[in-house]
């Protein structure tokens, strides 16, 4: 019985088909998935938003809802789910197959503890269970996707848990029924990188302790590199290429493969080279494809390749000899293109140089100097009368300076206090505690408004999320004029403005009569980018400029600000999380950790030699898009959650995570308790660390 069950899948889709009608015309979402998954092994399913990779796992789960069309056949261990009703689907799903989703907050019920959640998935699918063993059974699964004191957490709500911890207790209930099929649809995106890392062990010991055969559905290359054994990349609704994940990234042979690994920013690089934007959007599945669904974006299709003429149809995949056994691509002339890198195949745009390249940094102006900025917010309690029961410091003493022409970022985790930071330097209030300095003018005098105004126009600000920052009533062109009209600029003038804006950041002239919502996420992004340029600010402020964006998109984006920065001389504050993105566009970094700054340099020298704890775990958690580098990498843990900015400690506030404190003497402790570390500078190097005993080398290994 062993060996007939290795070799026979547990779960086996073939030609699936999803249709759904809209109001625009039937939208033809899944068109023709085929995949065999094996017990023990794990398939990773990689495609950007809209290419169907979500609606292939709703199929398999049986959570569609009655319109839509499904066609083809999905066969658990033999037996036919296509075709079975609400009702029948239940005994399947939960008990043998079971899927993590990618939000945990709504896919909790906050009106239930956890430990009620739990025990329904245990209730529902083992009918004679006693109260006090499915307690026992719930305490062991916390244990084991490692929450601590789980006999206490069981009464807790799910607003009382981090993201990371959320993120734990759906994978609990995934396996509480030792299910043979587990998938995890993006299970990662909505959490930092070092709870990302914790978050994937758990999954594996999981996959370990049940044998379950996994789905990892995920946009993030690197992700998957470490975990897949077989990858099936997806574009417009069908696998595109089909490879064991080693022989995928060791010889990529679609056009959209090797496009994708090129758009990706590493970490473990640091030549300046541009990113490989994949120019163009997916195709709109509401129209028949009648050729290969890469075409308008494939840059051989471009310059006149014959691959892909209308009379042959859409291609199939088809096997190719000689880059590992097992390996299938769709595109006609896969086979002359294997182990071509992305900069042979498409247009890479040279990397741009600045005026201010060759002038050393401490002979170029500051634009903004933050001098000591502070702030803390008071922590009240009581319904009716209020008391303050504490302080939450966000930002506790934070200290840098940007020159001219120069991209300066900020890393750290949720809550660390960047985003405060941010707005603490935009709000331009007087009461600031600490000091702020815009061009070498301090906010702290008193103003008139014509004069903060004035200050304005030098620094501007693009946000997080494109659709929440555009004004859906207003055109393009009545976002774009908005701060020209503020600043009394004549309407001639604001009008040869615009259509010069829309240039720069590489949109259509002629698109600006139309609203934000007929633009895709990338385009809505670049207006955003374009509305902050408009008065010819010195200083732009990004927050997360590119985190809502496909890979393919977001390498365009960070090309374009980087185009921006050499031509117009701009500097630039960024704050984002992903470190890969950083390490390719800033020129320093800071590593911000519960509200202060705890390592600080020129971008190279951090991520080569970080030398403070923290951002050591923080680079060694980042994945790498490369199954052999992924192997041989160590990781270091970091045990425990985020700490909360609420009555932080008096010393280092990485004390409590920190692996060289566990293993310190007492009375240097004590001083990690007592004292604040401040920032001690490299000699003849531009950077700092805020660590006591950072040499402690026996203490990491």
């Amino acid at each position: 019985g062993e060996e007939l069950m290795s070799t026979s899948p547990v779960l086996s889709v073939k030609d699936l088909n999803v249709r759904f009608n809209t109001e625009n015309g039937v939208v033809h979402a899944v068109r023709g998935v085929n995949f065999d998954l094996y017990p023990g092994k794990t398939l990773g399913i990689v495609g950007e938003s809209g290419s169907g990779k979500s609606v292939a796992s709703m199929a398999i789960m049986g959570l569609h809802p009655t319109t839509a069309d499904i066609t083809g056949s999905i066969k658990y261990n033999g037996t036919e789910l296509l075709g079975l009703n609400d009702k029948e689907m239940c005994a399947y799903r939960g008990k043998h197959i079971s899927m993590i989703f990618q939000d945990p907050l709504s896919s909790l019920t906050p009106v239930y503890t956890i430990g009620d959640q739990i025990a329904e998935v245990l209730k529902v699918h083992n009918k004679g269970m006693s109260k006090q063993a499915i307690k026992d059974r719930s305490i062991e699964l916390m244990r084991m996707v490692g929450i601590p004191s789980p006999a206490d957490r069981l009464r807790s709500f799910p607003h009382e848990f981090s993201g990371g911890m959320r993120q734990r207790i759906m994978i609990a209930m995934a396996i509480a029924n030792d299910p043979r099929v587990l998938i995890a649809d993006e299970p990662t995106t909505a959490l930092d990188v070092t709870i990302q890392a914790q978050v994937l062990e758990v999954m594996q010991k999981a996959q370990e302790e049940t044998g379950a055969a996994t789905i990892m559905i995920t946009h993030d290359l690197g992700v998957v590199a470490g975990m897949a054994d077989d990858i099936l990349v997806m574009y417009a609704g069908k696998p595109v290429e089909i490879a064991k994940a080693e022989d995928l990234y060791k010889y990529p042979s679609h056009p959209y493969t090797i496009g994708l690994l090129g758009a990706v920013p590493r970490v473990d690089r640091s030549e300046k080279v541009s990113l490989v934007p994949i120019e163009g959007t997916p195709p709109n599945l509401i129209k028949p494809v009648t050729c290969c669904s890469f075409r308008e974006r494939c840059p051989i299709a471009k310059s006149g390749g014959q691959c892909c003429q209308d009379s042959n149809g859409e291609p199939d995949l088809q096997p190719l000899e000689g880059v590992g056994e097992g390996h299938y691509s769709s595109c006609t002339i896969s086979q002359d293109l294997v182990g071509k890198t992305a900069e042979e195949l498409y247009p890479v745009p040279e990397p741009p140089v600045s005026s201010f390249d060759g002038i050393p940094r401490e002979e170029r102006a500051p634009v903004l100097e933050v001098r000591n900025v502070k702030k803390h917010f008071p922590l009240m309690k009581g319904a009716l009368i209020k008391r303050r029961v504490g302080t939450v410091k966000a930002v506790n003493g934070v200290t840098f300076d940007i020159r001219e022409g120069e991209c300066f970022s900020i890393v750290g985790e949720s809550g660390c206090g960047k985003t405060t930071t941010l707005l603490e330097i935009m709000e331009f209030n007087k009461n600031t505690d600490g000091e702020i300095l815009i061009n070498g003018v301090s906010t702290k005098d008193g103003k008139s408004a014509g004069e903060i105004l004035a200050l304005r126009k030098n620094q501007q600000m693009v946000f997080q999320d494109p659709t929440g920052a555009l004004d859906p009533r207003f055109t393009v062109f009545e976002v774009l004029a908005e701060p020209l009209e503020n600043q009394g600029m004549k309407k001639s003038e604001i009008k040869k403005r615009v259509v010069e804006l829309m240039r720069t950041v590489g949109l259509q002239p002629d698109h600006v009569n139309r609203f934000p919502n007929q633009f895709s996420g990338g385009q809505r992004q670049r207006i955003g980018i374009a509305r902050a340029l408009a008065v010819n600010p010195k200083l732009v402020v990004l927050d997360e400029p590119v985190s809502a964006l496909d890979v393919s998109v977001q390498a365009g984006v960070i090309n374009l600000l980087e185009e921006l920065r050499a031509n117009l001389g701009l500097s630039y504050l960024m704050v984002a999380h992903d470190l890969a993105v950083i390490r390719h566009a800033s020129d320093r970094v800071a590593v911000m950790y519960l509200g202060r700054i705890v390592e600080i340099g020129d971008v190279d020298r951090v991520f080569d030699n970080p030398i403070h704890p923290y951002t050591r775990a923080l680079l060694s958690a980042i994945p790498v898009p490369d199954p052999e580098v992924e192997a041989n990498r160590h990781r270091i843990m970091l045990e425990g959650d985020l700490p909360t900015p609420v009555n932080a400690p008096k010393g280092c506030g990485f004390s409590s995570r920190c692996p060289i404190f566990k293993l310190l003497p007492e009375d240097k402790k004590r001083r990690c308790l007592e004292e604040m570390p401040e920032i001690t500078h490299v000699e003849g190097e531009d950077h700092g660390y805020a660590c006591y005993y950072p040499e402690a080398e026996a203490a990491m290994v």
